[in-house]
């Protein structure tokens, strides 16, 4: 890295931008998974503001992208990501009684999604049909859970996995406690 700011400072914009368009995300999409507004990622982006360290770093998460690399002139071929468990992202307003956290990388969302959920008694999540043939895939970890998709109805345990259509009406609720679910949402 440089020590001369004014390269970081002409550096900065484009790495952001290229590290956007390589994930696939829209401005919008990148203000919705880091916090920031979408008019300020889009004058970042363009040279017109400079952000604040807390900014940056709320940027680089959503970017899934390291801090340091985007002013490094070289590339790492050799890494391991790693998302810290106080770093996931978790949505905690959608279903009742259940918390849900997002494990995929941003860039997968509306492609292959993997959520770990965590309901508690009588928690449930009820979902509207996904795209034409979406296909979810459940692992129950902790307790047992009520799955439905369309009329179809069944009842799993710690250890089952569950294949079914994600692009009916579907749902999962707790069934006699609290319970935790692996979930992969693939869309067709």
């Amino acid at each position: 890295m440089t020590d001369n700011s004014d390269d970081i400072l002409t550096r900065l914009p484009a790495r952001l931008k290229e590290a956007r368009r390589a994930k696939g995300l829209s401005l919008e999409a990148v203000a919705n998974l880091s916090g920031v507004s979408r008019s300020m990622v889009s004058q970042i982006e363009r040279g017109e503001s400079s952000p604040t360290i807390s900014t940056l770093w709320n940027l680089t998460r959503a970017l899934q992208v390291d801090f340091a690399g985007l002013l490094d002139d070289a590339k790492a071929t050799d890494q391991i990501e790693v998302l810290r468990k106080s770093e996931v992202p978790s949505i905690d307003n959608m279903g009742q009684n259940c918390c849900i956290r997002i494990l995929s990388p941003p860039e997968e969302a509306g492609g292959h999604e993997v959520y770990d959920i965590q309901f508690d008694d009588n928690g449930a999540l009820n979902s509207q049909p996904h795209t034409r043939g979406a296909q979810e895939q459940l692992t129950v970890l902790e307790g047992s859970v009520h799955v439905n998709s369309g009329a179809a109805k069944m009842v799993l345990h710690q250890g089952d996995t569950a294949r079914y259509a994600a692009d009916v009406s579907h749902s999962i609720s707790s069934a006699g406690g609290p319970a935790r679910v692996f979930l992969i949402v693939k869309n067709a």
